[in-house]
């Protein structure tokens, strides 16, 4: 890990701008594309301590991390203290032993919305970013899919005729449909909150079996979340990026 952090992190925002913004533009869009299995990772991102938790169990279902492991992170890598939170607590609640990571989580978080902070917004302590993040209308023109927004849909990102990917993960509708999650114990699974959209992330990354701690399983994982090797690799770099930074 580099000695000289402010420095370290300089480096990482601009060697990352361009890649994770770029990124950004494009998110879930290319599902039409045909899988390439041999473009992946030689191996997985190294992977960070755990995140030290409460001995006492919450009365709901969501896990305590302990606020000084939190604020300690989020100074050391950082990440706002609101997202290492949801990444960390994510990790915990996929209740699987896929070897996810919470840098992982915090890799995608990087290239889908700088944790929610993009265009200069700031993600609020409820999880929540200043104003609503949205990806491009998915309208077919140029390399994104084309995905009629439907009446459910239209409600997260307010166009009747296209769907857009919603919150700072970035999740499609109808892919939040299937994977939507309450990751903060509020009674509520809103994408635009990335306490919720983490634990999504999570539980989407986890399936099947997968294991993530090899490269191929890893890659694997991340390129069903966005079908681009581009994204794979952006991933990789901000989550191996993150991982070195805690030593």
């Amino acid at each position: 890990m580099s000695r000289h952090p402010l420095r370290s992190a300089l480096l990482f925002v601009v060697a990352l701008a361009a890649m994770g913004g770029a990124t950004f533009l494009f998110q879930q869009t290319l599902f039409g594309q045909p899988e390439v299995l041999d473009l992946t990772p030689t191996s997985a991102p190294p992977l960070a301590a755990a995140p030290a938790t409460a001995a006492a169990p919450p009365a709901s279902t969501v896990p305590v991390v302990d606020p000084a492991w939190v604020s300690a992170t989020a100074a050391r890598v950082g990440i706002p203290e609101a997202a290492v939170l949801a990444y960390a607590r994510a990790t915990v609640m996929s209740e699987s032993d896929c070897g996810l990571g919470w840098t992982t989580l915090a890799g995608i978080g990087w290239v889908e919305s700088q944790h929610g902070t993009i265009g200069g917004r700031t993600l609020r302590a409820d999880g929540t970013s200043s104003s609503r993040i949205l990806g491009p209308a998915l309208d077919g023109v140029g390399p994104v899919a084309a995905i009629r927004a439907s009446p459910e849909s239209t409600v997260w990102h307010g166009d009747a005729d296209w769907d857009h990917a919603v919150g700072q993960l970035q999740f499609i509708p109808s892919t939040w449909d299937d994977w939507s999650s309450d990751g903060d114990g509020d009674g509520v699974a809103d994408p635009n909150d990335i306490d919720d959209a983490a634990y999504a992330a999570a539980r989407y990354l986890c399936a099947d079996g997968r294991d993530l701690t090899t490269g191929a399983g890893w890659a694997g994982g991340i390129y069903s979340y966005n079908h681009a090797q581009s994204y794979v690799d952006a991933v990789h770099a901000a989550a191996t990026t993150y991982a070195e930074r805690m030593g």
